[in-house]
Formats: C-alpha cells, structure tokens, sequence
C-alpha cells in the first residue's frame, strides 16, 4: 500500500512566494490543494472528490486573489465571507485554507475524525462561516449576512458557493427573489455548474434548461465564465464588483472531478456506464494511486521547467492502521478478529441492501406502489428498481418538499409512493408537507435512510437523531426500525401489504457492526418484539443493527459482572401490544431503553407513557439512554464513545444504576 503522504505548508509558501505569473502560480496551488484532498479522503475512508475538485480553482482564486480575508483575519467586522452552500466540497476548502497556513498539517488530516474536521462544513472549524445541512439555505444566510453588513454599515463582500443540482430546491427561488426585492446588502453567488449530480447527468434528473435566461428574470446581474480559468474568473469577479445596485450571481462552468483525468466528466461517466462514480467516498488502493501519480507528475513537470525543485510530501499515519480500527470500532470493544472476519461473509450494509432487493421483489406482486427518490438512487438501494420498473420511478430531484407533496397526490389517486432520502432532510425539511399528506388519510410509505448516530464522519447536519420525534408526532404514522435483513423485509412488505395509514420505515446505511439473530420462525407482528437474551436484573429495549449491537456486547460484559440482562429488540418505535409489554417485563424493577436517537421523542418517550398509562411505571425504575446533545463528527467507535453509547459505556451506566 503506498504511503499517505501530504504536500506540507511550507511547499506552499515556496510557491507562493515565487515570481512567475498568478494564473500559472495558481493553478500549480490549485493541483497541489487537489492532492492534498485526496490523500486526506482517502484517509478519511470517506468524502466528496468530485465537487471538491469541481470548485478548486474557484475557492483558490478567491482566498489568494479576491477577499480581504486574510490580511484583515476571521475576527474582523469587516471581513469578506465565503462559504459553501452545498458543502460537498468542503475537503477542498480545508486544503486551501491549510494552504494558507490556517489549519496545520496534523488537523488537515483528521478529516471525520473527532476532535478534527467535519465532513460537511461546521462553524467549529476556523475559516467555516455557516454550516450546511440539507440544500438550499446558502442563499438565504448569504442575504442575511450581505443585509446585517449594511445596516451595520461593515465592510466587505458576501460570496456563497451552490452547487447546479441545488438550484433543484425550492428554498433557493425564493432566497432569488427575494434578494433582489431588498435593495439593501447584496450577496455574490457562485453556481459550480459541474453537471453532475450524485451519480447521474443534472439534466437527467431536473435539467435547468437556460439557465441564465431564468435566473436574471429574478433580477441579479449574472455573469458566465470557465470556472478553471483563472483569466476569466478575474473578469467575472471584476464585472460583479462593479455591479452595486442589484445581487450578482456567476454561473461557472466546471468539470466535476476537475484534475484526475479518470475522474473527470465525461470520461469518468463514460468508464461508469453513464453513472459519476467519484461523487462520494474514498477511492480504492489502485485509484488513489493512479490519481496521486497524476497530479504528482504533473506538477513537479511544471516546477522543473520552472527551475523549481519537486515536491517535498510529508508522511501521514499508514492507511492500514486507520483501516483496523474503523473495522474494529464497528463490530465494539469486545469481539475478536475472527468475529470480524466472520461478519465480513455477511453481506455489508445488509440493512440497506434487504430493502432494495424487497422493492424489486414486491414489486411484482403489487402493481399499486410507486417509488420515489430525491437524487439518492444509489445510496438508498433504488439502482435495481429503478433499472427493472423505470415507469414506477420518480426521479425528482434534490427538492424533498416537492417530493413528499407530490407523493400526497399520487397517494389521493390510490397508489402507493415510496419516498425516498436521508432521514433528516426528509424528517425535518419537509414535516409540514408530510403532516399535510396525513390529514389526507391517505397511504405514503417515507424511509428514511442514514438514521441514527452511526456513520458519524459527515457530521450533524447529516445524524439524524431526532426523526422518531418529528414523525412521531403526526397522526396516523406508524414508525419501524429493522434489525436485519430478514425483519427489513418483513417490515417493507408490512408496510406496503398490511398497514392502513401512512409508515415511517427507519433504516441505516452503514455497514452493520454484527447480524442480529432472529429465530427462523419469527413473525413480525404490529407492537410486539423480540426477546433477544434472557436474563433476571433488568430489562432492556433496544432497536437497529448499530445499538442492539453494542447492548448486547454491554449484556455479556455485565454478564462476567453476574448481572443478567434481557434484551429485547423492539422494531416498532410507536406502536406496541399492551399485554405483551406486560408480560415481557412483568417481574422487573429496572427498565432501560437504550436509543439510537435523542433521549427526548424517541422509543423511551412513548414507552414511558404507555408504561405510566397502564399504571406499571415504579418509582425511578426506568431510564433512557441516547443522544445527548448535537451528534459529534469521528468514526464511529469515537461517536458512540463520545456519547457515552458503546459497550463499554452502557454497560457502566446500568451497573451503577443497579
């Protein structure tokens, strides 16, 4: 395995400081700031390359040639902003801004780590100056910050980066419109207009069509320019300074996975069978070698023909050592190697992969539902039956509201939708559409995919740990999260077969830390569980893959302690039999309900009613264990450490508690 190894700061200063023109200068920084954002991705073992690379040359030549920045430092009143709407490409930020001396060599390279760089833009960070989350909101804070700055009358300029896919949301028109309407604090928006989107063309999925004719209907000034050439991102820069009177917006035509030649559009496309492969996660060995030697060479030619000496690279921890503890930190504290080894047989990410294999199974069966995705095809199982049903799939685009409205009608018309995307852009952004639907007493199935705590390297916006309550508070919404493949399965076809009112399928995305067992009889029947391991002290719920998994690792640590745990898997997070709960705790003086959520809204939340409702509820017999807090950004055995939710930790709070 080749070493990771990073270009460090010193090199960049070298070349700062050298007398040769600022577009060749440039765009050597540029190649050596893409390198720095591959090696710290593939570290990571996860990222976004293609966007970063997209928007490098754009993010360099504002930091190096147009904002104060700086010189007048992060501190000042009168500063210049800059920050990423779409915050995909936030690695490439990171290189630059350690391009400049204001992150270290060791910090760059805790990209996803705790205690080092988020995976999606967080304000913790220095030079971050909003965080991101679901898209659209860029916009909308850049008017805020551009209007504070005049009525405080503070210097300097507001510049928001967008990605062309989100201009598909629906927050982004109105922040349009309204900017213009204000006359006061005008922002400059830059649309890295890469074409691509996840995976898939951008006018495959919602073509923006003429795409300056409609946005200077709004009235902004808009200017169009090579977003790799330095030259004419001058002149566009220069043409938006000397517009005062109204918002100014560039659309800058790039190529995602702008650098590496295999990873550029239209090659990468073409070597993908139409689909971008490079969007998200870490390159494998071969790839990152092959791209590494690229810029490498690339630039040292330039440097030599300069009379400039090569690239010094500096050594970072081997990936192999990283590699150990991430597949260690999955699968707790206490399973051996071999363990490890066994559940690599398991199908990864089975939770996922079950419930694209059950559409395409039902599919057949039941000829009523419809599927819906918002530009998250590949990453929510969908690619199957999208491939085998296309007219049963609705590509709508990064444009949730729209998307839970539109399946409101479909459901009016007595199908069946499926909606589709990550758990807290779907639970949160589009609440309001999604009681709308409820009111309705009509029939949507919403999965929410990438619930929970775990992974944890993309950061907040993206760990849903409050979903379960925003769901939960709709009528008529029966909520599940699966364990294994084989109750994913049963609950998709409850879900489409069974239930009457609408469900909230819970699912993670990750690679699952061990298979839950389940008898080969069992049935998944509304509000009752599954007892899991038996045992005489207490009693403990837990739900998905990720936290049964550390409970019941925390069951065999107390177990050497003499404490027996019985640990029930509860899938149904607000519907539960009444006399089956009876039954399952009936002798206990201790109930735990460890969640994989906040500790407000969740299982716990609606157990402790129905407990208190039946009258069963004993003086400071129960407690809930989860979330506290915002979730923190690292692997996932430095989250759920941090949260005091592995192993280890719960079993400590039950011992002591008992």
């Amino acid at each position: 395995m080749q070493k990771l190894r990073i270009i460090p700061q010193s090199d960049f200063l070298r070349i700062k400081d050298t007398d040769i023109s600022t577009t060749l200068k440039l765009s050597i920084i540029a190649d050596m700031c893409r390198l720095n954002t591959l090696v710290a991705v593939k570290k990571a073992g996860s990222g976004h390359l293609g966007s970063s690379f997209s928007a490098m040359d754009i993010v360099v030549w504002l930091y190096y040639c147009e904002m104060n920045t700086l010189n007048l430092g992060f501190d000042s009143e009168d500063r210049d902003i800059y920050f990423s709407s779409k915050g995909h490409d936030v690695p490439g930020l990171y290189s630059v801004l350690h391009s400049l001396g204001m992150i270290t060599d060791e910090k760059l390279f805790m990209l996803r780590r705790l205690g080092g760089l988020h995976g999606h833009p967080d304000v913790s960070d220095l030079g971050i100056e909003a965080n991101s989350g679901s898209l659209g909101m860029g916009i909308s804070k850049g008017r805020g910050m551009a209007w504070a700055k005049d009525f405080l009358n503070r210097e300097g300029r507001v510049f928001v980066m967008t990605g062309d896919g989100e201009l598909q949301e629906g927050q982004v028109y109105e922040a349009l419109q309204g900017a213009a309407h204000l006359n006061k604090g005008y922002p400059t928006v830059i649309v890295d207009h890469n074409k691509v989107q996840t995976d898939k063309l951008l006018e495959e999925i919602v073509d923006l069509r003429d795409l300056e004719k409609k946005l200077s209907t709004f009235g902004w000034f808009i200017v169009r320019c090579n977003g790799h050439d330095f030259d004419e991102l001058e002149r566009a820069f220069s043409a938006c300074n000397n517009v005062t009177n109204q918002p100014r917006l560039i659309i800058a035509d790039t190529i995602k996975g702008k650098g590496i030649s295999f990873m550029e559009h239209p090659l990468a496309l073409d070597k993908g069978n139409g689909f971008y492969p490079w969007h998200a996660g870490a390159p494998d060995d071969d790839s990152f070698a092959a791209g590494l030697n690229e810029l490498r060479i690339r630039i040292n030619k330039i440097l030599k023909g300069l009379s400039l000496g090569p690239l010094s690279l500096k050594d970072t921890i081997p990936l192999k050592n990283n590699k150990e503890k991430l597949n260690a930190s999955l699968v707790g504290e206490q399973l051996s190697q071999a363990s490890i080894d066994k559940q690599k047989e398991v199908s990864e990410e089975y939770v996922a992969n079950a419930y694209g294999e059950a559409l395409v199974e039902l599919a057949d069966k039941r000829k009523d539902f419809v599927v819906l995705d918002g530009d998250l095809s590949v990453d929510c199982r969908l690619r199957n039956f999208e491939r085998k049903y296309p007219d049963r799939f609705i590509e709508v685009g990064i444009a949730e509201q729209d998307m839970v409205s539109m399946a409101g009608g479909l459901a009016r018309q007595d199908l069946i939708p499926i909606v589709n995307t990550f758990a807290s852009f779907l639970s949160a952004r589009s609440n309001e559409q999604i009681y709308n639907n409820a009111s309705e007493n009509s029939k949507i199935i919403y999965v929410c995919h990438y619930a929970g705590l775990i992974p944890a390297g993309p950061g907040k916006s993206h760990q849903s740990i409050r979903d379960i309550s925003l769901f939960g508070s709709v009528p008529n919404m029966t909520i599940i999260q699966p364990c294994n493949a084989i109750e994913t399965k049963l609950a998709l076809e409850y879900c489409i077969n069974e239930a009457e009112k609408n469900c909230m399928l819970r699912l993670i995305i990750g690679p699952s830390p061990q298979e839950i067992n389940l008898p080969d009889d069992y049935s998944f029947k509304k509000g009752l569980g599954m007892v899991l391991k038996e045992g005489e002290d207490a009693v403990v719920f837990a739900y998905g893959p990720v936290i049964l998994n550390e409970v019941l690792i925390a069951s065999n640590l107390l177990e050497k302690k003499g404490v027996g745990l019985k640990v029930i898997n509860m899938p149904w997070l607000n519907t539960i039999n009444s006399n089956w709960l009876s039954r399952v705790i009936d002798g206990f003086k201790r109930v735990f309900v460890v969640e994989d959520h906040s500790p407000t809204g969740g299982l716990g939340s609606f157990l402790l009613a129905k407990l208190n409702e039946n009258q069963q509820l004993g003086k400071g017999n129960f407690k809930i264990i989860g979330v506290e807090g915002f979730p923190v950004c690292g692997t996932p055995a430095e989250a759920l450490a941090y949260h005091h939710m592995n192993a280890s930790a719960i079993s400590k709070t039950i011992s002591y508690l008992l």
